[in-house]
């Protein structure tokens, strides 16, 4: 237990203090983001908070590299996807050439065995992928590292996110008795929380590209040594439940562009949390009605994991039944535009 608490309490502290130097750095260098159509804030705020994430997340790391190779390989990864990041927050990166960097950082997880090497059936037993073991995992992760990203779209909303993701991972790590898994999580869940005090609407500093990748990248590469190793068949859903609003977002956000004769990589203002904003509540209140959603998915998660047979699928259905509610009440099954509706701002 002591290990897990260090872990999580030197994250904690290093981004805590990392964080007001950086943005004094950004302050001093104008590396901020500006005002714009696509942009919720109205004044600059500075962006390097990305920064400080990786450097709480890198102190946890290092004091836990005894646990063997999958936390390196984490550890470099992550370094591959804080640098990409970092580039696009500071001269900005194609979509092509920021995705393969997304990809090189996610197959450099493979020799350290960070991999999705079977599947767990529920009827029992496993399906071993063989050959697909490498393109499924970096799918996986870069699918994540993307989910985390397009959702940093309001002051807090990523960061707070990945508190609640994390926690979860941890809590099912320690139930699966996956002492690195739940290092790894502690670590992402103390780096995220103390980055929320400085983050939280009105935001002092921005994690941009570099914070939302650092932190999907880990978050995914961290189910992948936990929840996607075990062999449990219900453990498999825990990461999907609890990084369930991103990743319905995400989805939702590719067919709605693909409908609409879009890009997919196309920016638009119809994310979850635009949706809330103009159901009228405020900043704060958009956010948190998604925390408060993603708290949902991760308790059920937890229960789900603790549970066997018939009780963990009728969970399973109260949270899609729960989800498919409250998806009906914003309205994001209308993929098709209205009329005149213009929900793709000018670059």
């Amino acid at each position: 237990m002591s290990i897990l608490l260090i872990a999580f309490g030197v994250s904690f502290i290093v981004t805590l203090l990392a964080t007001p130097l950086l943005r004094r750095v950004a302050l001093a260098f104008g590396i901020c983001d500006l005002p714009s159509p696509r942009r919720i804030n109205k004044k600059p705020v500075p962006n390097l908070g990305g920064v400080a994430i990786y450097l709480g997340i890198l102190a946890g790391i290092l004091l836990n590299t005894s646990q063997g190779n999958l936390i390196k390989g984490i550890l470099v990864g992550s370094t591959i996807i804080a640098l990409v990041g970092l580039l696009d927050d500071l001269v900005g990166l194609s979509p092509p050439l920021k995705l393969g960097g997304q990809i090189l950082a996610a197959l450099s997880l493979i020799p350290f065995g960070v991999e999705i090497q079977f599947i767990t059936n529920p009827w029992g037993g496993m399906f071993f992928l063989g050959a697909w073991s490498v393109p499924l995992t970096v799918l996986w992760v870069v699918g994540i590292t993307n989910t985390v990203n397009f959702i940093d779209g309001l002051d807090g909303l990523a960061a707070g996110v990945a508190v609640i993701a994390s926690g979860t991972l941890a809590i099912v790590a320690m139930q699966e008795g996956q002492l690195g898994a739940a290092i790894m999580a502690l670590i992402i869940a103390g780096s995220a929380l103390a980055f929320l005090f400085f983050n939280f609407h009105p935001a002092k500093i921005f994690m941009g590209d570099t914070g939302a990748m650092v932190l999907g990248f880990i978050l995914a590469s961290t189910s992948v040594i936990g929840a996607l190793k075990s062999a449990t068949a219900m453990t498999v859903l825990v990461p999907v439940l609890a990084l369930g609003v991103p990743i319905a977002d995400t989805l939702l956000a590719i067919v709605r562009r693909s409908t609409n004769g879009h890009s997919i990589a196309l920016a638009d203002k119809d994310h979850i949390h635009h949706r809330l904003l103009r159901l009228g509540f405020s900043h704060r209140g958009a956010v948190l009605v998604v925390y408060g959603t993603t708290m949902f998915l991760g308790f059920m998660a937890v229960l789900i994991n603790s549970m066997r047979g018939l009780e963990s699928f009728l969970l399973l259905g109260l949270s899609a039944v729960v989800l498919g509610l409250g998806g009906w009440w914003l309205g994001i099954f209308r993929l098709k535009n209205r009329p005149g509706e213009n929900i793709y701002p000018p670059l």
